[in-house]
């Protein structure tokens, strides 16, 4: 059975750091595309990073420069390193994954970030 699970949120000023990571089970890591997502209070849910089975990355405008998405194929995680965090980073970070058409999610993990 796929599991992603998520670790690694917590409350932190701005101009802080924390790193999520997400740990994958039953499904064949090193293939599948992963990504973080996040949804902020009141609004949806969206694309934060990607990183393809081939290392290729994507970022949203909004956190390029700021945020640092790799993996681990050995270790089966994905990391979202996020440095210089303002308040409207505030979310429910979740980790996503796929692979032949089969899409899984983390329970999520909560980042505020305030002062």
């Amino acid at each position: 059975q796929a599991q992603l699970v998520e670790s690694g949120g917590g409350s932190v000023q701005p101009g802080g750091s924390l790193r999520l990571s997400c740990a994958a089970s039953g499904i064949i890591f090193s293939a599948s595309s992963m990504a973080w997502y996040r949804q902020p209070p009141g609004k949806q849910r969206e694309l934060v990073a990607q990183v393809s089975s081939g290392g290729d990355t994507y970022y949203a405008d909004s956190v390029k420069g700021r945020f640092t998405i790799s993996r681990d194929n050995v270790k089966n995680t994905v990391y979202l390193q996020m440095n210089s965090l303002k308040p409207e980073d505030t979310a429910v970070y979740y980790c996503w994954g796929t692979r032949a058409g089969n899409i899984y999610w983390g329970q999520g993990t909560q980042v505020t970030v305030s002062s």
